[in-house]
């Protein structure tokens, strides 16, 4: 896959076998919702985990991107080759397994967005997030959906640029797209925070 990308850099940031282990994992864990409905036990974290794996192979890209290893068109081909992989269909599991793989993809769509938006360039500095946020849920009332995405692309980008989307934000977010696509979002400024080991040049052949 990384020779499609510019061929600057032989690096496969994600594969997908990489993701395929992960579906084989949530198989062999026979999730199921507990009684309170909060996948916070063992087998919910393989969806953390999952989306946390998917993010930080797209940081890894954004930060060969910045020290301009590669090239904007080029890191724009590697996010899309792992948002094809991510949000391909996937056969049917169980019903609860199901829910929060559509719950997971519904996530990454909002990362995905705001990585490619970064890279593009498409976003306003100057912009207040809590002002997007406001618009992101107008345009889910109306039905502009695209709009909506866009405007929760700009706030990701803001966020990978280096400004907060938060906690108080995100509460007031009533549950819907734009708030699936924002829980990508946090997970983006989560890793941000957490080790920037994705920003070192270690030779990681996708495959764990």
């Amino acid at each position: 896959m990384s020779g499609k990308a510019g061929g600057v850099l032989h690096h496969d940031f994600y594969t997908a076998e990489r993701w395929n282990n992960w579906i084989k994992q949530v198989k062999d864990s026979d999730f199921k919702f507990e009684e309170s409905d909060e996948p916070d036990g063992k087998e919910g974290a393989i969806f953390v985990n999952m989306e946390d794996d998917i993010i930080l192979a797209c940081l890894k890209i954004i930060a060969k991107y910045e020290k301009e290893q590669i090239s904007q068109d080029s890191a724009l081909e590697y996010l899309v080759l792992i948002r094809d992989i991510a949000l391909a269909e996937i056969d049917s599991i169980s019903e609860d397994a199901d829910m929060m793989i559509d719950s997971l993809q519904a996530s990454l769509m909002g990362g995905f967005a705001a990585c490619e938006a970064y890279v593009s360039g498409d976003y306003d500095s100057s912009v207040d997030i809590g002002d997007l946020v406001k618009v992101a849920l107008e345009a889910e009332s109306s039905d502009d959906i695209a709009i909506a995405l866009g405007t929760v692309a700009e706030i990701g980008a803001l966020v990978i640029s280096g400004k907060e989307l938060s906690e108080k934000v995100m509460e007031e977010v009533p549950y819907g797209l734009v708030a699936e696509w924002l829980d990508g979002i946090d997970s983006i400024s989560a890793a941000m925070v957490g080790s920037d080991s994705y920003k070192d040049d270690e030779a990681d052949d996708g495959k764990n």
